[in-house]
């Protein structure tokens, strides 16, 4: 049995070492082929599976309507990186947007219009850079009502240093924090100001203090997508451009009955003036000029005068510029110039001579400033642009 043992293992080796020269010589030969690209793929180079296809998601869904213009527009794209996005509305008006730094998301910066279709165009690609293009529409809510504003001063005016930006609205506006957010007033050089709500259907803006000469302005509304009020939102983005002129700040004494008129702080003249009689006092407070007209017809039932009355007039003046909304004027009144410098006999208003009143008309302009002095009746609040009768800080802390 050992024996037989001992045979069987060499006859193992011998078998086992002859396949082993056998298995050299293959291996070799295999070597000296496998320069062949067949060879060479069969040696561990593996090929890497596709990158999954992009996923973008568009925010309002497709077909989607009655959407509130201030939900905005979103894209957001998954296994891929948003390209491009564009967002029309059927009148070609383009929306802006921003994409974000790593493409994964985008989002409107412009406002979106109410009662508007929008097409919505997407692209986007994986990591393969496999390009795919969505494409969606969606409408806007039609308002109940829609809201319009005015802006003054108007484009290209050029205004006096005391002059406020104003918007005036249609209809009365109710989410005034909204409101503000859309409103924008760009000075060049820079200066500091706020915005008062001055009743339910206007906004002001002040700086803190006087306008200086030469500052350039820009006014953007941008209500368009705004929900002023309730069911009540805005359909356009108003702009306007305006220059500050002149420093114009003339001082009217009541109780001296003088005008003083200063140009960039220099005094070019004291006109003498008569104002309103006891009972029809001139209110006393800074006032800015609202209006210039060569002519004005002055009709004392406007004011609450009857015709019966002693104190009723109905006369057209000459180079009248209107301080306040219930009827305060600087205008020529060659009928008391005999008054003038010397008492006070008007209904209100500043009067003085014909020719002092072409003087200072030719050289005034809306927004300059009239202080009145010395004078026992206050001015109301509102009546006329009286942003400059309160502190800076009274008029920011609405």
């Amino acid at each position: 049995m050992r024996t037989s043992v001992r045979i069987w293992g060499a006859g193992l080796v011998a078998v086992l070492a002859l396949s082993g020269c056998r298995a050299g010589t293959s291996t070799q030969a295999d070597a000296a082929g496998s320069g062949s690209p067949s060879a060479g793929a069969s040696q561990g180079q593996t090929s890497s599976p596709p990158a999954q296809p992009v996923s973008v998601t568009v925010t309002p869904a497709d077909d989607a309507t009655k959407v509130r213009p201030d939900a905005g527009v979103s894209v957001a794209a998954a296994q891929g990186r948003i390209t491009s996005v564009k967002v029309t509305a059927a009148d070609g008006t383009k929306v802006a947007g921003d994409l974000s730094d790593d493409g994964a998301s985008w989002k409107n910066t412009a406002h979106l219009a109410p009662a508007a279709t929008y097409t919505v165009k997407v692209v986007a690609q994986n990591a393969d850079g496999v390009a795919k293009t969505v494409t969606s529409t969606f409408r806007t809510i039609r308002p109940a009502a829609f809201a319009g504003a005015s802006l003054q001063p108007s484009d290209g005016w050029v205004v006096g240093v005391g002059m406020p930006v104003v918007v005036t609205f249609d209809s009365t506006v109710k989410n005034r924090a909204k409101v503000e957010k859309a409103l924008e007033v760009t000075a060049t050089p820079a200066v500091e100001g706020a915005w008062r709500w001055t009743g339910s259907r206007q906004v002001q803006w002040r700086p803190k203090e006087f306008w200086k000469t030469g500052t350039k302005v820009k006014v953007v509304a941008d209500l368009k997508g705004v929900e002023v009020s309730p069911g009540v939102w805005g359909k356009r983005t108003r702009t306007a451009e305006f220059e500050i002129g002149s420093s114009m700040v003339s001082t009217v004494d009541i109780a001296a009955h003088t005008m003083t008129v200063r140009r960039n702080g220099k005094v070019i003249k004291v006109i003498p003036v008569t104002t309103g009689k006891p009972g029809l006092a001139t209110r006393n407070g800074t006032k800015v000029i609202i209006s210039r007209e060569t002519t004005h017809r002055m009709d004392a039932a406007t004011t609450g005068v009857s015709q019966d009355s002693p104190e009723y007039y109905n006369l057209v003046v000459k180079y009248a510029m209107r301080l306040t909304w219930s009827g305060e004027f600087v205008h020529a009144a060659p009928w008391s110039v005999g008054s003038q410098g010397r008492a006070n006999v008007s209904h209100g208003c500043t009067g003085m001579s014909t020719a002092n009143a072409a003087w200072i008309f030719e050289r005034s302009k809306v927004g300059d400033v009239v202080k009145y002095v010395h004078g026992s009746r206050k001015l109301e609040d509102g009546n006329g642009y009286t942003a400059w009768n309160m502190s800076y800080d009274q008029w920011a802390d609405a």
